[in-house]
């Protein structure tokens, strides 16, 4: 991904991830009147996975009943409100939509670091990685790239090949949770060493179920790895 500068702009101005035309103003990552439209996650969620639940609940509905792999999670922004965001980032090549993806995902992983304590901080980052086939297809690994920017921002180092994706799986969005699981079983390995005795945060665009996150987690934790957690630009809600 080229560095922005003056003259790209010009020719290829950046777009907003939100109405995907050029940023207003200028030089900006998000226009002004584009700012309120993804949501936040809140205040109010789950101690587990990270998505939002009522004030006086502890815990989502997915997380009272599924036990994960994974320590925590957290995310950024709710996925209804960034959905078509994140399909043009993901499917159309709008990977320019990383700079402002990135940056509000560093301020929510130093605010998660500040609430589970400096004990837990990750000693690396590595994203969720996708099959070589779709990597050909799309031509880059989002989460990845949502990696590095992270890891730019926090100074935590990112590692992009100690865990690889094993086999081609189904596309996930259509499938149920108990699906996912099946679809993922034995999905992913840990080449190397390198996680051994080493807290790992993973990185992927989205949480919904936990099914591909809980599938990294155990290779990771399987391979070694003292601590599994995730940071998501966006995540579901109870019911997706």
């Amino acid at each position: 991904m080229q560095t922005p500068t003056p003259v790209l702009d010009l020719f290829f101005p950046r777009r907003c991830p939100v109405c995907d035309r050029p940023v207003k103003p200028y030089g900006a990552l998000i226009c002004r009147e584009c700012e309120q439209v993804p949501v936040p996650v809140g205040d109010s969620v789950c101690c587990k996975c990270g998505k939002p639940v009522d004030p006086e609940e502890e815990y989502c509905a997915d997380c009272m009943t599924h036990r994960h792999r994974y320590y925590r999670g957290a995310a950024v922004f709710r996925y209804r409100t960034v959905s078509g965001s994140l399909y043009r980032f993901k499917y159309d090549g709008r990977r320019e939509y990383a700079d402002f993806f990135g940056l509000e995902m560093a301020r929510a992983a130093e605010r998660f670091f500040a609430q589970t304590g400096p004990g837990h901080r990750p000693d690396l980052l590595i994203p969720v990685p996708c099959s070589k086939k779709r990597l050909r297809e799309r031509g880059y690994n989002q989460a990845a790239i949502l990696a590095r920017q992270v890891s730019r921002k926090t100074g935590i180092p990112v590692a992009e090949d100690l865990l690889i994706r094993a086999k081609d799986t189904l596309v996930m969005r259509t499938l149920s949770a108990s699906e996912r699981q099946n679809n993922l079983k034995k999905g992913f390995l840990v080449y190397g060493n390198g996680v051994r005795l080493k807290s790992i945060m993973l990185i992927d665009d989205i949480y919904t179920t936990g099914a591909t996150i809980d599938a990294c987690a155990g290779a990771l934790l399987e391979a070694g790895a003292k601590e599994v957690s995730f940071l998501t630009f966006a995540i579901g809600e109870n019911g997706l």
